[in-house]
């Protein structure tokens, strides 16, 4: 079942049950996060809330990402109660980095920081279930402010030294009002990043990720797929700048699904009611990495069958919202 989030011509909001080019009205619900609170108070699954619930009018899919009325598929009515974060250092790579890492023979006293959090998920990401294994690296990237809407570009501020893609599926969650995390299922996601100024020094990592993001379009309810295989490409002046595959799925990394979230959830300041999170589960795959440096006009696309309809965005400049000296004194 893929679900998403979308806005009626007057402006009024709705959830819809995508199947082929049309999008069928969810009875009775005009946000993600309200349906699943419903489910969860019923002790149902999103996808038997859905059937409960029914279906009503039809819409042209094609029309809706074409006008930008799809919205992304998860967020929260206040912005502030929406966490966006991800972790890194989770996906097996390139066989250069692991050949990298075992010409080091063993020895930590030699392996950089990241190889050796890249050698402890490899040895520990995978623990028995149920249990606890090494932590990830991990980071925050902001509230629901930063979410970009599937079709629309991302904003690039003038301090910014990059703005590169990262395909990455993220995982959709709602806080139940008992405190307890709840899985709605998962998006393809571009978690956008300044990679320029993370390669500066391994310091800059928190900067470079205080970005905008976007995901969906679509919802897909269920468990994630072992092996997954998508494509990740940009587009110039229309024509095909880069394109790569990329893999996801717990086939193609280095921790478990549960460990990382077990992680992230474990924080007590991550359970309040009624919160929502997104967290991107990381990549192995990056245009920066080929040497590709985008620009505004850019477009990325990234697709996944299993998750339908690719995500589009694009780039556009925007002005400065803070300078230096600009701060008001009481």
């Amino acid at each position: 079942m893929r679900l998403v989030q979308f806005e009626l011509n007057n402006g009024e909001r709705r959830v819809g049950l995508v199947e082929g080019a049309l999008v069928h009205e969810v009875q009775d619900a005009t946000s993600m996060r309200e349906l699943a609170l419903a489910a969860i108070e019923a002790g149902s699954s999103l996808a038997r809330q859905v059937d409960l619930q029914g279906l009503g009018r039809t819409h042209d899919y094609p029309a809706l990402l074409a006008e930008l009325r799809i919205l992304p598929p998860l967020d929260h009515p206040d912005p502030a109660h929406m966490l966006i974060s991800g972790t890194g250092l989770t996906h097996l790579g390139s066989a250069s980095a692991r050949d990298k890492m075992h010409q080091q023979d063993g020895d930590e006293a030699t392996l950089t920081d990241t190889m050796r959090m890249f050698k402890w998920g490899v040895e520990r990401g995978k623990p028995t279930a149920g249990q606890a294994g090494v932590q990830p690296e991990w980071f925050y990237k902001g509230d629901g402010s930063i979410v970009v809407r599937p079709g629309a570009p991302f904003p690039l501020p003038p301090f910014a030294e990059d703005a590169g893609e990262e395909p990455e599926i993220g995982g959709l969650y709602v806080i139940g009002h008992d405190g307890k995390p709840w899985r709605l299922g998962f998006a393809v996601g571009n978690e956008f990043s300044d990679h320029v100024m993370e390669r500066q020094n391994y310091l800059y990592l928190a900067h470079s990720k205080l970005r905008s993001c976007s995901f969906g379009p679509e919802l897909r309810v269920g468990e994630l797929p072992q092996h997954l295989v998508g494509s990740s490409r940009i587009l110039r002046d229309g024509q095909v700048l880069w394109e790569n595959e990329f893999l996801s799925g717990e086939a193609n990394m280095c921790h478990s699904l549960e460990n990382l979230e077990y992680h992230h959830f474990k924080y007590s300041q991550f359970l309040r009611p009624g919160d929502v999170h997104v967290h991107f589960f990381g990549t192995a795959t990056l245009s920066f990495a080929d040497g590709i440096r985008t620009q505004p006009g850019d477009r990325f696309e990234i697709s996944q069958a299993e998750f339908g309809a690719p995500l589009i965005n694009g780039i556009a400049p925007v002005d400065a919202v803070f300078v230096p000296g600009a701060i008001g004194t009481l």
